[in-house]
């Protein structure tokens, strides 16, 4: 067989796959020594012409491909742009795509959200680009989108202080929670983030804290007390590699109950203090920083992106509510926007509700799905039915309930607990009941 015929074959166990590679090379073979030397010539001849032809298809389909997606499926993962959809302004975020966070891996999430929205914000309302009017800041920053992440971020500077306008005294038992971005570009100082929930009658974001809390997060995560201008240092934790949560989403929680504090990163428990918050102090402002204390003049460090800030008062007495006043309120079952899944840190909420109706076995009990009121009243309809049988099937699925006891419904957006005027309004509207049958 001559060497063109042995290239010929080849270049076709290069291009295709093993069933066809061999059915070609037994052809090749059978014309190679069956035809006379110039009609292999003439027949190799066609059959290279055939190979430049599929060559060239190929390599035209690959071109056009990545025309319409030009980066590859490996670079697209490591990077995001961050962009304001202004021509002034655009931000390039190195992000890792969301991944979808495995229900179960909340199996130990305890954390209950508060059943009373007293303040929120997720920015929905302001212009990309422009800062929050309802915040407050010692430098600047803008409101932003976050390429594969929802919704719109608060994007912090370097050595900035950032507060939200509250108008509230923070009840004894409390839950705080916000999704973060953080960031570190090529040549940056490690981003971290310093939040301090403290009482001041002042909206000086620069004095000093005479009472309060304060949350670090550098190398450790670590919580000071500060009482009458006493800073201490009362716990920390080395559970958490910052690294890890660079260019993820990650949900922050923390529920305060009198003088003791839980701090939860995704679904797990990092922190879990006794007296970490002044005994008695009438606590009413939260403060957050990137990178507390950084000189600016020596270093600069990446950005970190912040939204759906929820304060909320406490956490329902479950049992009370469902089985002696025979109605169950919660916010703490979240989905994702405008859809029927429900998203992994709602697992604390469905695992005490699951243990309420395990205690009460045979009770009835009419899950119904409510919405705020943006969008269109049909589709909210649909989605609240939608999301009351997504909560049905979870409680059967995930914590074993007897569905035969659960029956679901939805009234959209027709029933509103709060004014839909404002975000807390919007997010108390956002809500699963339950009501004992």
């Amino acid at each position: 067989m001559s060497y063109f015929a042995y290239y010929i074959i080849r270049s076709f166990i290069h291009t295709y796959s093993l069933p066809i590679m061999k059915t070609l090379i037994t052809l090749l073979l059978v014309l190679a020594f069956a035809v006379s030397a110039n009609a292999q010539i003439d027949i190799l001849g066609k059959i290279e012409d055939k190979v430049e032809q599929k060559i060239d298809q190929k390599t035209d389909e690959a071109i056009d491909k990545a025309l319409e997606d030009p980066k590859p499926d490996e670079d697209k993962k490591k990077e995001e742009k961050t962009t304001d959809k202004s021509s002034t302004s655009t931000t390039s975020t190195t992000t890792t795509a969301a991944a979808k966070e495995d229900f179960k891996s909340y199996s130990k999430f305890d954390f209950i959200p508060g059943d009373n929205v007293i303040f929120y914000d997720n920015f929905a309302q302001d212009a990309i680009g422009d800062f929050p009017p309802n915040w407050n800041t010692t430098g600047s920053g803008e409101i932003v989108t976050a390429g594969s992440f929802e919704g719109r971020w608060l994007k912090w500077g370097a050595g900035v202080s950032y507060a939200p306008n509250l108008s509230i005294v923070f009840p004894d038992n409390f839950t705080l929670e916000f999704d973060m971005l953080m960031q570190k570009p090529e040549g940056k100082e490690d981003p971290y983030f310093g939040l301090t929930i403290y009482s001041s009658d002042k909206d000086n974001l620069n004095e000093d804290i005479a009472v309060g809390t304060i949350l670090t997060t550098q190398r450790t995560w670590d919580v000071t007390n500060v009482n009458g201008g006493d800073y201490q240092n009362i716990g920390s934790t080395e559970q958490i590699n910052n690294a890890d949560l660079y260019n993820h989403k990650t949900h922050i929680s923390i529920w305060g109950q009198k003088q003791r504090m839980r701090v939860y990163v995704n679904e797990t428990k990092v922190l879990d203090l006794p007296k970490a918050f002044p005994l008695g102090a009438k606590l009413n402002r939260v403060k957050f920083s990137n990178n507390p204390g950084l000189n600016l003049s020596n270093e600069i460090a990446g950005p970190i992106f912040l939204s759906n800030l929820r304060v909320a008062v406490g956490a329902p007495d479950m049992r009370s509510k469902l089985m002696t006043d025979g109605k169950l309120v919660t916010h703490g079952i979240l989905f994702d926007v405008g859809s029927d899944k429900i998203k992994p840190e709602s697992y604390g909420t469905l695992k005490e509700i699951a243990a309420v109706l395990k205690e009460n076995a045979g009770v009835r009990v009419n899950i119904i799905g409510h919405t705020d009121s943006d969008g269109d009243d049909a589709k909210n309809l649909e989605l609240s039915k939608k999301r009351a049988a997504s909560v049905k099937n979870s409680l059967v699925k995930d914590f074993s309930i007897d569905g035969a006891g659960l029956e679901t419904d939805g009234k959209g957006e027709s029933q509103p607990a709060s004014p839909n005027t404002t975000p807390e309004g919007k997010a108390n509207n956002r809500r699963v009941e339950f009501i004992k049958l």
